[in-house]
């Protein structure tokens, strides 16, 4: 049996958010069976079966005749609009309803790690099917998913790639491919940009079938110096030069610690220990187990801040809540709350992705926090509600267990005990405590 507080640990990092029974059932199993169980979990997960994706549609932009009329092409825009806001409430239910927890997780982190913003793709329909590529590719090898990312026509279109060709070649995918998505800054120069650019020329986007078509007679064929190495590269050639670098390992490990591990930089030990699981076969899965069982991984507790997303799915998972079984009034004020939280799904505000830890700790977020606090207090169920009963303390403890909170400081007791009286009351300014906010 495990330290329990130590598989609490575990569970908020790798989940949206453990309910008492998953604590209750990790600390009975242990930490390597929950890790394995989360890494490679042996059952279907009926909460996703429950929550298929959308059927969008086609992309309503491809549908606009050249003569069409203003009206008929402000109705295009409003229902691409509306296609956009059904694929972020399918998402936000399915990570609330999803049974694999790390795998959606994990499929979140990609979201702001290859940040792509539906505020310029403007197509439902290509950022699903980035969605389906995180989740088909983002556990195992990276090599093979960092191909299927620059074949990704929501990525090509984000990063300005189906401009660029032999002719004129644009910078921002090989840029923003070296930078932030594989080797990290400091480890590429500008003339490794430009060559990278010249690599990655000829892709061009079908919205039509939301897929990327190379063009032959837009690509480079030329020989280009990238990193030292000279050949003819063209983009999966480019990419498998990415892979073999060093940098790579680190620069992932590093970026897996800080957002699954601790806003602090990274032990070099740990490092080294994660870049060594992760090398053979350049394995996700490797590397998120080397993470999770890591000695330093233990004594982060405390140090990182809940995003948005987080805090709110793992607050509905908590406390029983499935967007899905909302009124249509609940469900639309659940979704619309990340809109107010800061952190809308499918809108990163650049291709640097979401912001991290105190950027959310500000005044006006704790005020917005309050209020979803008590948003999701009021649509608690009675009988998940009745469980914060007896004495004062007990209701405090109660708490504690229903939202996994390892310990209330003398601070948030007080605030806590003031609100005791109430439940949904207590439950909502312990959804909105430090405590639960940064785990």
């Amino acid at each position: 049996m495990a330290d329990r507080a130590l598989v609490a640990h575990l569970l908020r990092r790798a989940t949206f958010g453990p309910t008492a029974a998953e604590v209750d059932a990790a600390t009975t199993a242990g930490v390597d069976a929950t890790v394995a169980a989360l890494l490679a979990p042996g059952t279907p997960d009926a909460g996703a079966a429950a929550t298929p994706p959308p059927q969008l549609g086609v992309d309503p932009s491809t549908t606009v005749a050249q003569n069409a009329t203003r009206d008929q092409r402000l109705q295009v825009q409003q229902t691409a609009r509306d296609q956009v806001q059904t694929l972020i409430g399918w998402w936000v239910t399915r990570m609330a309803a999803a049974e694999h927890q790390f795998t959606e997780k994990l499929i979140f982190f990609w979201h702001g790690h290859w940040a792509t913003s539906v505020q310029k793709v403007k197509s439902a329909q290509m950022m699903q099917r980035q969605l389906d590529t995180f989740r088909q590719y983002g556990q195992g090898d990276f090599g093979v998913f960092t191909k299927a990312m620059l074949r990704d026509p929501a990525l090509i279109f984000w990063l300005d790639g189906q401009t660029n060709v032999r002719q004129a070649p644009n910078e921002n995918l090989a840029r923003e491919l070296m930078e932030l998505f594989t080797l990290g800054v400091g480890n590429y120069t500008e003339d490794d940009v430009r060559a990278g650019a010249k690599a990655l020329t000829g892709w061009a986007i079908d919205r039509a079938s939301v897929t990327a078509r190379f063009v032959a007679n837009r690509h480079d064929p030329g020989t280009k110096t990238i990193l030292g190495t000279t050949a003819a590269f063209d983009t999966d050639s480019y990419a498998d030069l990415l892979m073999s670098q060093p940098a790579n390992a680190s620069f992932l490990a590093a970026r897996t610690w800080f957002r699954f591990g601790s806003g602090e930089p990274i032990p070099p030990g740990t490092a080294d220990r994660l870049a060594a699981a992760y090398k053979p076969k350049r394995d996700v899965t490797a590397l998120m187990r080397a993470l999770f069982t890591d000695p330093e991984f233990a004594g982060t507790s405390g140090a990182l801040v809940k995003q948005p997303v987080e805090w709110l799915v793992g607050a509905a998972r908590q406390l029983g809540l499935r967007p899905a079984a909302l009124t249509d009034a609940q469900r639309k004020q659940f979704v619309s709350a990340l809109d107010g939280l800061g952190q809308v799904p499918l809108e990163p505000p650049s291709v640097g992705g979401w912001p991290a830890d105190a950027a959310w700790l500000t005044t006006s977020s704790l005020q917005v926090r309050l209020r979803v606090a008590a948003m999701l207090a009021g649509v608690a169920s009675q009988a998940m509600v009745d469980t914060l009963s007896g004495s004062t303390d007990a209701k405090l403890a109660a708490l504690a267990r229903l939202l996994v909170v390892d310990a209330w400081t003398d601070r948030t007791k007080a605030a806590l005990v003031a609100a005791a009286a109430d439940p949904r009351r207590l439950l909502t300014v312990g959804l909105a405590s430090p405590e639960y906010t940064v785990s």
